[in-house]
C-alpha cells in the first residue's frame, strides 16, 4: 500500500510539471516588413494606368527617361499594357532601346508580361525610327 502511495504520488508530480513545463505558442504580430526597392510617382502613375497624372508630370517635367527601381517610365508601360501612356512616352521622346538593370528593353517586358498591344507599339515606333534615320 506504501509503494503504491508513493508511485502515485510520484506520478502526479512528473504530470504536473510536464503540464508546466509545456508552454503555449506565442502568436505574435509583430513583425517589420522593409521595402526593398522605391518606384517614384511617375512610374507608379505609369503601372496604375493614370493617364492625366502621367500627362501632367511630363508637363511638369518629368524625366521620360529616368530609371526607377531599375526600369524606365517606357518598361512600366509596356509591363502593364498601358498602351495610351506609351504612345504619349513615345511621342514626348522615351529611349525604347535602353536596357533595365536586369538588360531587359521595353519590348522585352512586352513580351514577358503578355502585354500584346504594347508591343506593337514598341515595334511599330522602333520601326518607324530606323526608316526615319
Amino acid at each position: 500500500m506504501k509503494k503504491t502511495i508513493i508511485i502515485s504520488a510520484v506520478a502526479l508530480c512528473f504530470s504536473l510539471s510536464t503540464v508546466n513545463a509545456t508552454s503555449s505558442p506565442v502568436a505574435s504580430n509583430d513583425f517589420k516588413v522593409e521595402a526593398f526597392f522605391k518606384v517614384n510617382s511617375f512610374c507608379v502613375s505609369i503601372a496604375k494606368g493614370d493617364f492625366e497624372t502621367v500627362k501632367k508630370l511630363i508637363d511638369r517635367g518629368a524625366d521620360i527617361n529616368q530609371k526607377s527601381n531599375g526600369m524606365t517610365p517606357a518598361m512600366y508601360a509596356a509591363k502593364f499594357n498601358r498602351v495610351e501612356i506609351l504612345k504619349l512616352l513615345i511621342a514626348e521622346g522615351a529611349n525604347l532601346k535602353v536596357r533595365s538593370e536586369k538588360k531587359k528593353t521595353a519590348a522585352d517586358y512586352a513580351k514577358l508580361h503578355g502585354a500584346d498591344e504594347a508591343l506593337i507599339i514598341i515595334e511599330e515606333a522602333l520601326a518607324k525610327k530606323k526608316n526615319n534615320c
